[in-house]
């Protein structure tokens, strides 16, 4: 992590900005420390706020790393957003299990979870809680609220570029909203606080909310590269829009993938490379990295958390495996790969060199009871230690960011939007996927023809080149694959040799406490 973005960071844990009572319920107004009136005196609250914005997606309250959390009703650092959003997109898919008993996380391990399981719920007020921090500070910046507090032009210019940021960042947890949830409320900064519980929007219109507010955004965002790492860019929102479109026909019922093929374009002409060192991505370092778009910002001083980064590297430990090895001080047995995943590597692909599958250590590539850690190979891929060989500022909270968006993804969305008839050129295809694999096998051994250029294809190397990067569940959803009987993978539906399930679970259920409070919403079918 950066040390400039540390600094911001440390100013928004301190500002304690707002901690919503609600979710989409807007007649609950914001609960604060402060007032408007003695917060905006300040000019260094703007950049503030939105920092709490960007923390809102790494810690889980006002208190690192606990003591003050931002929802209630599940343990705080079960509540952190990255944490959540990767339990819901790995742990259903056929790349993770976790071996924990904890109400709610068994049946995310098995696709049978219930509109009260407590994950899922978090998810869902998590995206709010977010989005109802990017409403408030929208309305807290419109021309007339700077004009009432006689803003200095200077000023005003930079905050146009953090409501661009704002904007962005709420789309962002928008597109985690109709990707998890389906039919959900659309809420912006025009909904006054105290009015009626909004209206249920469809998946189609709040796809057409995303890729409006990133269009009009794109060009006031700060620009990539340099100083802006941590920061929404034009990039990074060229990269949640080529997510968006990919998925488009998931989502709206009509294909994009000409638009998604123009997104991961403008994302792959910007200043990123791939980086030559793929171990780097995910270490204590990897804001060195040339490769990473947009993270999420994790630091052991300052963003301390159960959740994040720590979590992902302390619970991909445990058996055998040494924690100082990975420089943490302890490890949480609880992370595994199904077999299906660690099974999709070929001998030489440096990907899987960091798996812990040495026979003579007891683990089994089978998973025969979740619950035993040794049952599963681990895939410790995030890491405590930094590139040069050292550790992280502190050995239980780490220093290692998560890269949310990374080029790497962008040439697979490129090549996939090829393969769906979105334009492009097939070479350039070929091209791209084989820069992955000449970097993972240290040579041109990887290298596969054209003809092997195939959307199975492309659907395996994103499971080997993103691997527990929270795209799984998203990828097998566009594929056909998540539900049903045509892929079955380990514990699917509840069994070791797996299931079919029903294609309802392609979405999560609408909180039953929240169908409850807004009597506006109906539940996704099925539930």
């Amino acid at each position: 992590m950066n040390r400039s973005t540390r600094k911001v960071l440390t100013i928004a844990g301190a500002l304690l900005v707002m901690g919503l009572a609600g979710c989409t319920d807007t007649v609950v107004e914001p609960k604060s420390t402060i007032t408007e009136a003695n917060i905006f005196s300040d000019p260094g609250s703007y950049r503030a706020f939105l920092a709490k914005i960007y923390a809102g997606l790494a810690v889980s309250g006002q208190q690192g790393p606990a003591g003050q959390p931002d929802i209630s009703g599940i343990d705080e650092g079960f509540s952190q957003y990255l944490r959540i959003l990767w339990e819901a997109q790995e742990l259903p898919s056929d790349e993770a299990v976790i071996g924990w008993g904890d109400v709610g996380l068994p049946e995310l391990n098995t696709q049978l979870w219930a509109a009260t399981n407590t994950f899922v719920v978090s998810m869902y007020y998590r995206i709010y809680f977010q989005v109802g921090l990017a409403n408030e500070f929208l309305r807290q910046t419109t021309d007339a609220k700077l004009s009432e507090r006689g803003v200095t032009s200077s000023l005003r210019a930079e905050i146009q570029t953090f409501r661009a940021e704002a904007r962005f960042l709420r789309a962002l947890s928008y597109w985690h909203g109709i990707d998890m949830f389906g039919n959900i409320p659309l809420v912006t900064e025009a909904d006054a606080l105290g009015a009626t519980p909004p209206q249920q929007a469809t998946r189609s219109e709040i796809f057409d909310y995303i890729v409006s507010e990133l269009t009009e955004v794109q060009s006031a965002l700060p620009p990539s590269g340099g100083t802006s790492y941590g920061r929404a860019t034009p990039h990074a929102a060229s990269m949640l829009l080529a997510h968006v479109y990919l998925n488009a026909e998931v989502y709206t019922g009509t294909p994009r993938y000409a638009e998604a093929l123009g997104a991961a374009q403008a994302a792959i002409a910007g200043p990123y490379t791939l980086d030559p060192n793929y171990r780097r991505m995910f270490l204590a370092d990897n804001h060195t990295s040339p490769e990473i778009i947009f993270p999420i910002i994790q630091d052991g001083v300052s963003t301390r958390t159960w959740g994040g980064g720590t979590f992902l590297v302390h619970a991909s430990c445990g058996g055998n495996m040494d924690p100082a090895a990975y420089g943490i001080d302890g490890c949480w047995w609880g992370l595994r790969m199904k077999p299906e995943a660690y099974n999709r590597y070929a001998a030489g692909d440096g990907r899987a060199s960091f798996f812990f599958d040495n026979p003579a250590d007891g683990q089994t590539v089978a998973i025969s009871a979740i619950g035993d850690f040794f049952a599963g190979i681990p895939a410790p891929k995030f890491s405590n230690m930094t590139s040069s060989g050292g550790s992280g500022s502190h050995p239980t909270h780490v220093d290692t960011d998560f890269p949310m968006f990374r080029l790497a993804d962008a040439y697979l969305i490129y090549a996939e939007a090829v393969l769906r008839g979105g334009g492009g050129s097939r070479a350039q295809a070929l091209t791209y996927v084989n820069a992955l694999r000449q970097r993972a096998y240290g040579d041109n051994s990887g290298d596969i023809t054209d003809p092997q250029l195939t959307l199975d294809f492309i659907l395996d190397e994103r499971g080997r080149e993103l691997l527990w990067e929270a795209h799984r569940r998203p990828d097998l959803i566009r594929y056909g694959r998540f539900t049903g009987g045509s892929y079955l993978w380990a514990w699917k539906g509840g069994v070791e040799p797996g299931t079919s399930t029903e294609p309802f679970r392609d979405l999560y259920p609408l909180p039953a406490t929240e169908l409850v409070a807004n009597p506006n919403l109906t539940q996704n079918p099925g539930y």
